[in-house]
């Protein structure tokens, strides 16, 4: 009987230690769960912090293109081929500057007035002198009308036909000799009729790009021989930048 009290007093007292242990473990478990459930919570960010994004606005540089000027005026780099002589195989190919400017006189039409200048040398005929690759040059005058062709905010063709004359310079580089010795023009001014157009691309309201592509008609000849006179058709070509004023029809 005393066996049986002093077991049910230990199983008592074991009972209520592990009990007490469970329950101080229990405690520990929910203390640090709510500690990291208030560490983890995000913070909120107030409205005002977050960055503010600027609108984008779009500015068009064509949005005030309009074909209403009354004058322009265009520089370009320039190429021409010609022929220095009647019955040359061997064409030459000059470089210079082609100045344009125009008056409108209408929506549709202008006056339109070019000076072109083409420098470089050219083949030469055969001959005893020795003479290789000299000098040649044209100066080109020209004036006629133009037509505004197809056009919107992005560009326009410009098509024109110019009439004048071409001082065409064949004998500076031949050390005195006749140019028959090379089969060359006379130094001579000759007619030309220029016929081609503008391609232009506007880059603003003002400034625009400006390719012009002609075909150039001379009519040079000789004073020697047989005294040849021939209408020549050859190509040029400019590239450059065209200014519209202010001043509107």
């Amino acid at each position: 009987m005393r066996l049986f009290v002093r077991l049910s007093i230990s199983f008592a007292v074991i009972a209520g230690l592990i009990f007490s242990a469970g329950s101080r473990a229990l405690a520990q478990d929910s203390s640090s769960s709510s500690s990291s459930s208030s560490t983890s919570a995000p913070t909120s960010t107030p409205a005002s912090a977050a960055p503010v994004n600027s609108a984008y606005i779009a500015i068009d540089p064509l949005a005030n293109v309009r074909y209403d000027n009354r004058y322009d005026v265009s520089l370009g780099m320039a190429y021409d081929h010609t022929k220095a002589g009647p019955n040359l195989l061997e064409g030459s190919n000059l470089g210079g500057l082609d100045l344009t400017g125009s008056y409108w006189l209408s929506k549709h039409w202008g006056a339109e007035g070019s000076v072109r200048g083409y420098v470089g040398t050219s083949g030469a005929g055969t001959n005893s002198a020795n003479i290789k690759g000299p000098f040649v040059a044209q100066y080109f005058f020209a004036a006629g009308p133009e037509w505004l062709g197809p056009h919107n905010k992005h560009g326009a063709l410009i098509p024109h036909v110019l009439v004048g004359g071409v001082y065409g310079n064949f004998e500076r580089d031949l050390r005195g000799n006749s140019p028959s010795v090379v089969a060359f023009y006379n130094d001579q001014v000759s007619p030309t009729v220029i016929m081609g157009g503008h391609f232009d691309l506007n880059r603003s309201s003002r400034w625009v790009f400006r390719i012009t592509p002609d075909a150039v008609l001379t009519h040079y000849s000789t004073n020697y021989g047989n005294k040849i006179t021939q209408t020549d058709i050859n190509f040029a070509i400019s590239v450059g930048m065209e200014y519209k004023f202010k001043k509107k029809r």
